[in-house]
C-alpha cells in the first residue's frame, strides 16, 4: 500500500495537468514534467517519497528499452551500419571529444572529462521519440535521422557502462553527497571491491550469459507458453523476463535498463516479438509517464537558486554545443533546411541514461558527489527544455521555412461498415468503389484534408483522421468489422498500423498495399494476411500489351503473364527468409534472386518455345482451355 500511496498523488496530478498541456499545445511529456514540479519537493507540496517514486519510474525506462531492443534485429543492424555510424557514431564521438576537451581546458582530469562526455553525449530517447510521434514528425527525414542517432546511442550505452569502471578517479570526497542514485539504480553489486579489469570481465560475462540464455532458453519457453493459449501467462512471462534480466545486470553494477535492452535484442528474431510488444506496451506507457513526473519532481531548485548562473549556463551551453554538432552533421548529410532544423532541435538535450551513468560513476568513484549533483540537475533541465524546443520548431521556425498544414480535429464518424479502408489515394478509391458497387458498407479514413475535401465534391464519403490511432479505429467500428484495408503509401506507417490492428483485433482480415517487394515483406511480417504489390498487376498488363503489339497472340500473352505471376509469387515466398532491409548488399539474397530469375527464363523458354504463333494454334489452344475448364479431370487439364 505504501507504493500505491506514493504513486497516487502523481497520477492524479498527471490526469489533471497532461490534458491541459496537450490542449494548449505543450505536449504530454512537458505536462508530466510540470506535474512533477508541482508536486515535488521543489514547491513543497510533497516533501518525501521521491526516492520511492524514482524506484518505480525507472521501470518505465526499463520497459521502453526492452521494446526498443525488440525492434533491433542484429542482422538488420549490421546492414544499417553505414547510417548508424555515419550519424549516430559521429554525434556520440564528436560530443564526447568536445565536452572532454572543454572540461580539460577548464582544468578537469581527462578521465573526468571523458566520463562526463559519455554521460552528456546521450539524448533522451523517451522524450524525443514520444514527442516525434505525438507531433507526427517521425516520418520526416529529420525525424528518421533523429531515430538513427537515438538508436546508436542506446546501443552505445553498453560499451559505456563497461568502460566506466576503467575511468575511476580517486577523489578525496568521492563519498560526499547524495548516494540515492546508487541505491535507486544499482542495489547490491557483486563485483564491488574487485579491480577494474575484473569489473569489465564480469560485465562482459553477464552480457554473454543473457544472450545465450535468451537464445537457447527463452525461445523454447515462449513456444511452450504460447501452446497453452493463456494470454495472461504469456504477459506474466514477458514481465518476468524483463525483471529477471534487469536484476541480473543490476547484480554486477549495471543499469537495469541495459539488461532489458539486451533481452529485447535477443528476442527480436522470435516469432512472438509482436505479441511481446503488445503485452508490454500498456505497462511502458504508464510507467514512462511516472518517469517523466519523477524527473520534474527531482529538480533541485535549492541548488538552482544557490548557483543559478552556473547551472543555467551549463544547461544552455550543453544544448548549444550539441546543437552545433548536430547542425554540422545535418549539413554534411545534405538534409533539407526544414529537416536540418528538426534534427538539430530534437537531440541537443541530455537523456535519461545520463541519470543511470551518473549513478554508476558516483558509486564507483568516477565522479565526486558535488559534481554529480550539478550534472544531474543540468540533465533534468535540458530534458525539461526539450518540448519547448519542439514548440519553437513548429510554431516559429517551420512556418518561416514554408507553409505549415493547419491542424484539424478528426471527424466524428457517424456510421460503421464491415470493411474499413485506411487511405483514400488511388488504391483506396478503387477498392472503395468496387466494394460499394456490390452494396458493401465501407468506412474510409484519411489524414489528407485537401484530398478529402476534393473527393467529397464528387460524392465520395470519407472521414478525416489518422488511421493509426486506436481511438479512431474504435470509433469506426473495427471491433465489428471483418476486413481492414491498409492503403497508405508510407511503408513505415503501414507496418505500424497493420501490427496494431493484428494485435488488438486478430479476427479482422488485413489486406495491405505494398509499394514494392521490400515493403511487402515488412507489412507481411507485421501481420497482414493479404499483401498486394500495387505495381505488379499493372506491370503485367503492360507487358501483355507489349507482347500482343509485337505479334504474339493475346492467348499466348495471357499464358506467359500467368506463368510469370505464379513464378513471382513462388519467388516472393522463397526469398522471404533471406530478405533484409539492406537486401541489395546481401550476397545470399542477390544470388538466390538471380538464380530464381534464370529459372523463370528457363521455364518460359521450355514451356512456350515449341508453341507456334499462328491463329489456328491459338484457336485450338483456346478451345482446349475452354474444354479443360468444363472438364477439369481431362487428360490435357491434368497435364497442364
Amino acid at each position: 500500500m505504501e507504493v500505491l500511496s506514493t504513486i497516487l498523488p502523481y497520477l492524479l496530478a498527471a490526469v489533471i495537468v497532461v490534458p491541459i498541456a496537450n490542449r494548449i499545445g505543450l505536449g504530454s511529456v512537458l505536462g508530466y514534467l510540470i506535474a512533477g514540479v508541482a508536486l515535488g519537493p521543489a514547491l513543497g507540496v510533497l516533501t518525501d517519497n521521491t526516492v520511492d517514486l524514482q524506484h518505480v519510474s525507472e521501470f518505465g525506462v526499463v520497459m521502453m528499452l526492452f521494446l526498443i531492443g525488440l525492434e533491433l534485429r542484429p542482422k538488420e543492424l549490421w546492414h544499417m551500419r553505414a547510417q548508424l555510424l555515419g550519424l549516430g557514431g559521429l554525434q556520440v564521438v564528436l560530443s564526447i571529444i568536445a565536452i572532454a576537451g572543454i572540461l580539460w581546458f577548464w582544468g578537469f582530469d581527462v578521465r573526468v572529462g571523458v566520463t562526463l562526455g559519455m554521460i552528456l553525449a546521450l539524448s533522451s530517447t523517451a522524450i524525443v521519440l514520444q514527442t516525434l510521434q505525438e507531433r507526427n514528425l517521425e516520418r520526416r527525414t529529420g525525424g528518421r535521422a533523429a531515430f538513427s542517432v537515438l538508436l546508436f546511442q542506446d546501443i552505445a550505452v553498453i560499451p559505456m557502462l563497461a568502460l566506466m569502471p576503467l575511468l575511476v578517479v580517486a577523489h578525496s570526497h568521492a563519498g560526499d553527497g547524495d548516494h540515492s542514485h546508487e541505491a535507486a539504480g544499482h542495489g547490491i553489486n557483486l563485483l564491488a571491491g574487485y579491480p577494474a579489469w575484473a569489473h569489465a570481465l564480469g560485465i562482459l560475462g553477464v552480457i554473454a550469459a543473457i544472450i545465450l540464455a535468451g537464445r537457447f532458453f527463452a525461445y523454447p519457453l515462449f513456444r511452450f507458453i504460447a501452446s497453452g493459449r493463456s494470454g495472461e501467462i504469456f504477459t506474466a512471462a514477458a514481465l518476468a523476463l524483463v525483471i529477471g534480466t534487469s536484476m541480473l545486470v543490476s547484480a554486477v553494477g549495471l543499469s537495469p535498463a541495459l539488461g532489458a535492452f539486451l533481452a529485447g535484442v535477443v528476442l527480436s528474431g522470435s516469432e512472438y516479438r509482436h505479441q511481446l510488444e503488445s503485452d508490454i506496451e500498456p505497462f511502458k506507457g504508464l510507467l514512462l509517464g511516472i518517469f517523466f513526473v519523477s524527473v520534474g519532481a527531482g529538480v533541485d531548485f535549492g541548488l538552482l537558486s544557490a548557483q543559478p548562473v552556473l547551472i543555467l549556463g551549463l544547461a544552455f551551453g550543453l544544448i548549444a554545443l550539441k546543437a552545433l554538432i548536430l547542425a554540422i552533421l545535418a549539413v554534411g548529410s545534405r538534409m533539407s533546411l526544414r529537416d536540418s532544423w528538426l534534427f538539430t532541435l530534437a537531440l541537443p538535450q541530455a537523456g535519461e541514461f545520463g541519470f543511470v551513468l551518473v549513478g554508476l560513476a558516483l558509486s564507483i568513484g568516477a565522479l565526486a558527489g558535488d559534481l554529480a549533483k550539478i550534472v544531474t540537475l543540468v540533465i533534468a533541465l535540458t530534458m525539461f527544455l526539450t518540448p519547448l524546443l519542439f514548440i519553437l520548431y513548429e510554431n516559429v521556425i517551420e512556418p518561416r521555412l514554408g507553409q505549415k498544414a493547419v491542424a484539424r480535429e478528426a471527424d466524428e464518424i457517424d456510421r460503421q461498415g464491415v470493411v474499413i479502408i485506411a487511405g483514400l489515394g488511388r488504391f483506396g478509391q478503387i477498392v472503395n468503389r468496387l466494394l460499394r458497387s456490390d452494396g458493401i458498407e465501407t468506412v474510409v479514413l484519411d489524414d489528407d484534408a485537401q484530398q478529402l475535401d476534393t473527393l467529397r465534391k464528387f460524392g465520395i464519403q470519407a472521414y478525416y483522421g489518422d488511421a493509426s490511432r486506436v481511438s479512431l479505429l474504435e470509433a469506426a467500428g473495427i471491433a465489428r468489422s471483418k476486413v481492414f484495408v491498409a492503403g497508405l503509401r508510407d511503408t513505415q506507417k503501414q507496418v505500424q498500423m497493420v501490427s496494431q490492428v493484428r494485435q488488438r483485433w486478430p479476427h479482422v482480415h488485413i489486406i495491405a498495399r505494398a509499394t514494392d517487394r521490400a515493403a511487402a515483406y515488412k507489412i507481411s511480417d507485421a501481420g497482414a494476411q493479404t499483401v498486394v504489390r500495387e505495381l505488379l498487376s499493372g506491370s503485367l498488363e503492360a507487358g501483355k500489351a507489349a507482347l500482343t503489339q509485337l505479334g504474339t497472340h493475346p492467348y499466348r500473352s495471357e499464358r506467359i503473364a500467368t506463368a510469370f505471376r505464379n513464378h513471382d509469387e513462388e519467388m516472393f515466398h522463397a526469398l522471404r527468409t533471406l530478405w533484409t532491409t539492406d537486401f541489395d548488399n546481401n550476397s545470399d539474397y542477390v544470388a538466390a534472386a538471380r538464380a530464381r530469375s534464370e529459372q523463370l527464363n528457363d521455364v518460359l523458354r521450355s514451356d512456350f518455345a515449341h508453341e507456334p504463333e499462328s491463329d489456328d494454334w491459338a484457336l485450338q489452344a483456346a478451345e482446349r482451355f475452354d474444354r479443360d475448364e468444363r472438364d477439369p479431370d481431362s487428360e490435357d487439364a491434368t497435364r497442364s
